[in-house]
């Protein structure tokens, strides 16, 4: 589900340093799914998504991934983080 590939992608992101290897990688895969929800349902669907995410990584992780919303800004003019 992309949902839990997500939750994976942005808490790895989030839990460790921005220098790591896999980072440009990650980053891609998250790329991809932004693209996949956009192509799916718009920017409604992407909005839903990331709302959920968020709220599920603060709960268990304490951290916020909003900074991570703006590796989704190329997909479309209507998502600017």
């Amino acid at each position: 589900m992309l949902e839990e590939e997500m939750i994976d992608l942005l808490t790895f992101c989030l839990q460790n340093k921005p220098d790591e290897t896999q980072f440009p990688t990650k980053k891609q895969r998250v790329y991809e799914i932004g693209k996949e929800l956009f192509n799916d349902g718009g920017v409604d669907a992407m909005e839903n998504m990331y709302f959920a995410l968020e709220q599920r990584i603060h709960e268990e992780i304490k951290k916020d991934p909003k900074p991570y919303r703006a590796w989704w800004n190329d997909i479309t003019d209507e998502w600017k983080y």
